[in-house]
């Protein structure tokens, strides 16, 4: 029988200003993890006792100044954005479908509107992030909003638009700390502001839903809010219902060690989270002797939103600038001969308290298997590429950001300037960092120091005194936010400054730098494989490498269901791990002689490793010695019952460990559908009622006229 559906959508306009971002695909992900309940939703509407701790929080989030009456003003702290009108509609679609199962007639019941949830995040001290406040269901026509007062004391959850426009009319958003991290900064300056414009508000506790709609979801909403504005005579009403309920919230564990003992939460981190890989190949079985110089970089990023993490800027244009100088260096003859051995790293969870570089210091200690082939005594030198994808007036400018004043500090800074040199171009400059600086800036090498103050390091960056990005750990440091010239152009000064500290001869021919050249397209197509969803991880370039389970880079940490192993479940592993690794390893390989076209089972022979295993007859076996890492606490482990244990402060760990943590949560989502006026309904009722009881007193008086006839006959 062909119906009739409704469809409906909420707008929120954000003043003259609007959060705009391109995005096609379905972010939720229908996925139920370990410990979790059946779905327990919430609606979009407000129990009237949140309303002021809502707006002091949210108010400034969304907040531009003048702030409207209805808002408070005793909020504590500033977001960027404010509500100027929010509106929930209802339109009626010509389409008519037959109804053939239950889900197709769910299908024309709800609405499923694409978004980026803000989820609920623990640590040892406590929780930040959304959870819905409770398991009460609010239903909610949302009027139009002009100086009512009282609308602030009736909202449950906030909807951000998303397009692509206004990120360039704002002047920054990054919503956390002014000094990001600054636990772990290895001087006492902790007050200073690398991030001017950092909020903090990603670092708050909120106990209701914020969604930022992806662009298809926004249109949605958009195209019908106005249609139910001018429906508010009409008996039904459209309304908008959450599904972010956290099983730490409903458990009552706000802390990581009480939220993994209930098995209600998992710890950040990546089974094979880092990687790290030699040029050339290390011989494993025999000693190595060589001095290392460990280049470094991120693959990680937050923000407010878990899924929406592409970190263009800070740190995705370190990670391509290294692996674009890991592949000018390849094609270099002679690497055998280098006096001393590079080794690149690629490190995940350092947002989240250094998860990945402080679990590598660890696992260096206790001379595991994930780290065969070096030998701390032995490094030398790390060179961090950090934000490298800024470029001001034309003009590439990087500065070098050391840590540890010492000779080879000095022999780095002047390989840089020499590298600088050989790349005759008046569009690049390198500078040292200025001295007023309180040290390096947030980065990898904070760990490194921290381990041991006598490492010498340096961070390359575009940015001196402050963060040049305005939108560090943002959604909206996306694709836009770079510029691949400014890439090139770092990938090109870390090639040789690395080709003249290797091959130690302070005199390196021009001849022989000039052979280090950076393949431009490489970067391009790097940009668009790993900032961008289309093509993504699709491109070809990746799917040389793996078979990709989402064309959407995501560059969030994620969770550990259980204890890494050497050997984990491959599907555990992200596809942007599994596609460095795989670069890296064929990038600094040594091809095997008569190689078969095809892997067997296992690269047996020492030092060989698969390239391209997942693609099917297409994997070669190569001589590379690549390895993942696993980035976690390094106070956790798991216990014989098979749970996270949180264990005592190791006391070699100059550094304390947060333990951060997600809640466990069933699927993230948000729906909209018509529900009938409650007044109607009882019109309804009360007619129903009223045309029962005539009826009854139609039966009576009948009744009673009939047995009078039938008296009188």
């Amino acid at each position: 029988m062909p119906v009739t559906y409704h469809s409906l959508t909420l707008q929120m306009a954000i003043g003259s200003q609007t959060l705009f971002l391109n995005q096609s695909v379905n972010p939720f992900r229908n996925v139920k993890r370990r410990g979790e309940s059946s779905r327990d939703e919430n609606t979009l509407l407000v129990p009237r006792a949140t309303a002021r701790p809502l707006w002091s929080g949210v108010s400034d989030f969304l907040s531009i100044s003048p702030s409207p009456p209805w808002i408070p003003t005793s909020s504590t702290f500033c977001f960027s954005l404010l509500p100027s009108f929010i509106s929930l509609s209802m339109v009626t679609e010509g389409d008519t479908r037959s109804l053939e199962s239950v889900p197709d007639l769910e299908k024309s019941m709800y609405k499923i509107v694409d978004g980026y949830p803000c989820v609920r995040l623990l640590n040892l001290s406590g929780e930040i992030g959304c959870s819905n406040p409770g398991r009460e269901k609010f239903l909610y026509k949302v009027p139009k909003l002009s100086d009512d007062s009282k609308f602030a004391k009736n909202v449950v959850g906030v909807l951000i638009e998303s397009g692509s426009e206004s990120q360039m009319k704002l002047k920054g958003f990054s919503p956390v700390e002014k000094f990001p991290q600054a636990e772990f900064a290895p001087y006492r300056s902790i007050n200073y502001e690398w991030n001017p414009i950092g909020s903090g508000i990603m670092w708050k506790s909120y106990n209701f839903p914020i969604f930022l709609l992806s662009q298809s979801g926004t249109m949605t909403l958009q195209e019908v809010a106005s249609k139910n504005e001018n429906n508010k005579k009409s008996y039904t009403a459209d309304v908008a219902e959450f599904d972010l309920v956290m099983q730490t919230t409903k458990s009552g564990t706000h802390d990581s060690e009480s939220c993994l003992k209930e098995g209600t939460c998992l710890p950040l981190g990546g089974y094979r989270g880092s990687v790290w890989s030699s040029l050339p190949p290390i011989n494993v079985s025999s000693d190595q002797s060589k001095p290392v110089i460990l280049t470094v970089a991120s693959m990680d990023s937050a923000s407010f939103f878990r899924d929406k993490s592409f970190g263009a800027d800070s740190p995705i244009s370190g990670l391509i600038s290294l692996m674009a100088a890991v592949d000018a260096l390849s094609h270099l003859d002679g690497l055998n001969d280098l006096s001393k051995q590079l080794v690149f790293l690629v490190f995940t969870g350092e947002a989240w308290g250094y998860l990945g570089s402080r679990r590598f210091l660890l696992e260096l200690d206790l001379h595991s298997e994930f780290v065969k082939g070096i030998d701390s005594t032995l490094i030398e030198m790390v060179v961090e590429i950090g934000s490298v994808g800024k470029v001001f007036n034309g003009v590439k400018t990087f500065f070098a950001h050391v840590a540890g004043v010492s000779s080879v500090s000095n022999e780095t800074l002047n390989a840089l300037q020499q590298a600088k040199d050989s790349l005759k171009s008046e569009n690049i400059m390198i500078s040292t960092a200025n001295s007023s600086n309180p040290g390096i800036p947030p980065s990898s090498l904070m760990s490194f120091f921290r381990k041991n103050s006598s490492t010498s390091g340096i961070v390359l960056e575009d940015f001196d005194a402050t963060f040049a990005n305005q939108f560090y750990h943002s959604h909206l440091d996306d694709l836009s936010n770079v510029n691949s010239s400014a890439i090139v152009a770092a990938a090109s000064l870390v090639a040789r400054t690395l080709y003249i500290l290797a091959s130690d001869d302070k005199d390196s021919s021009t001849s022989a730098l000039s052979a280090i050249n950076v393949n431009a397209s490489l970067v391009e197509a790097l940009l668009g494989c790993l900032l961008n969803c289309d093509p993504g991880l699709s491109c070809e370039l990746v799917k040389n490498y793996i078979t990709p389970r989402t064309n959407c880079p995501s560059n969030y940490v994620g969770v550990l269901l259980e204890e890494p192993s050497a050997t984990p479940y491959p599907g555990y592993v992200s596809d942007v791990s599994r596609f460095i690794w795989n670069f890296l390893a064929d990038r600094t390989s040594i091809s095997k002689e008569n190689a078969a076209s095809a892997c067997p089972k296992d690269c047996r022979n020492e030092g060989e490793v698969c390239i391209g295993a997942e693609l099917d007859g297409k994997g070669v076996c190569v001589i590379s010695t690549t390895r993942y890492v696993p980035a976690y606490s390094t106070r956790l482990m798991v216990d014989k019952s098979g749970i996270w244990k949180v264990m005592a402060v190791n006391s070699s760990d100059s550094m304390e460990d947060p333990v951060w943590t997600e809640s466990n949560w069933d699927a993230l989502g948000l729906r909209v559908y018509t529900v009938q006026n409650a007044a109607y309904d009882r019109l309804v009722l009360l007619g129903g009622l009223a045309v029962t009881l005539l009826a009854y007193l139609a039966i009576l008086v009948s009744r009673a006229f009939i047995i009078k006839v039938l008296k009188q006959d």
